[in-house]
């Protein structure tokens, strides 16, 4: 089945500024279309304020009750969806280039954002969501006051402040910065071109897998590379580019009908013999027996 591009909903109950799609908040929010979607372009924050909810994130299985906060980010594939009849949810999306214009990188940068995919998910405290709550409803009053002066620097510096309360909150919920790795002393700059790094894996989609070439389109060394990613994010570059790569073939295998030859033709392996050994060395099942198993999964 076709995965489909999960996109911001024009309409009531969606707010804009100017007709963007840069950054959106949604009051209400029933659940996804049918079938595989993802995003894109934008990443999603989530808090839900009704009923349930039940849905599969990258092949995890994931619960939504009334207060569970949920990060969902760009590239990620949502399926399964199934909802009670009251769900609802409140919903700010945010493309990359909106966390670029929030100039976020003093304390934070997309880059730590890499944890997190591990671990979208967090209740919230009575006081949490209470804050949230006001976070909303400022970012309703500013956009929809739009004849207000500076209203988008006011919404964007409110945004600003909203995201990096999620990364709070999720990070403690989760025991996440225990030794206050992630947010150091490394510079504006070493964030920035550690978020960049993450920007140019990601979107190489598993098809350049080698340090040194995406040093060389940072205009650095392998070694200072390595260094700046150690700093910021305590991860080699090597472990980050086998994320995305495994993510990739992973899409392949569960969402497409591709062969082992195709794949590896796709992602510029060498040869189906060398993207087999890939693939095991770092998932622990060959290509065949993780999509035998994921489809054994599809019919439980």
């Amino acid at each position: 089945m076709d995965i489909k591009d999960l996109k911001p909903r024009t309409g009531a109950g969606s707010l804009r500024i100017a007709d963007s799609d840069e950054l959106v908040v949604m009051e209400h929010f029933g659940g996804v279309p049918a079938g595989r979607v993802r995003p894109l372009d934008h990443g999603l924050v989530i808090i839900c304020t009704a009923g349930v909810a039940q849905f599969e994130y990258d092949g995890h299985t994931v619960q939504l009750s009334k207060n569970d906060l949920f990060l969902l980010m760009a590239h990620s594939v949502v399926e399964k969806f199934m909802s009670s009849v009251d769900f609802d949810c409140r919903e700010l999306w945010f493309s990359r280039g909106e966390m670029w214009n929030m100039n976020m990188y003093v304390k934070n940068s997309l880059a730590d954002l890499l944890p997190l995919k591990h671990n979208p998910k967090v209740t919230l405290s009575d006081v949490d969501a209470a804050l949230f709550e006001t976070y909303f409803k400022q970012l309703s009053y500013h956009i929809r006051n739009s004849s207000q002066l500076l209203y988008p620097e006011i919404t964007h510096s409110i945004v600003g402040a909203f995201l990096l309360e999620v990364l709070s909150v999720l990070r403690r919920g989760n025991n996440m910065l225990k030794d206050n790795h992630l947010i150091n002393n490394s510079g504006l700059h070493g964030r920035k071109l550690a978020d960049r790094f993450v920007q140019l894996v990601e979107q190489s989609d598993g098809r350049i897998r080698r340090v040194d070439e995406f040093a060389q389109m940072l205009n650095v060394t392998p070694k200072y590379l390595s260094k700046l990613l150690m700093d910021t994010m305590h991860r080699k570059p090597s472990v980050i580019v086998a994320f995305f790569t495994l993510q990739a073939i992973e899409n392949r295998l569960r969402y497409t009908d591709m062969t082992m030859q195709q794949i590896a033709d796709d992602l510029h392996f060498a040869n189906a013999s060398f993207f087999g050994k890939y693939f095991k060395e770092h998932s622990g099942m060959t290509p065949m027996e993780y999509r035998i198993k994921y489809h054994q999964d599809e019919k439980k």
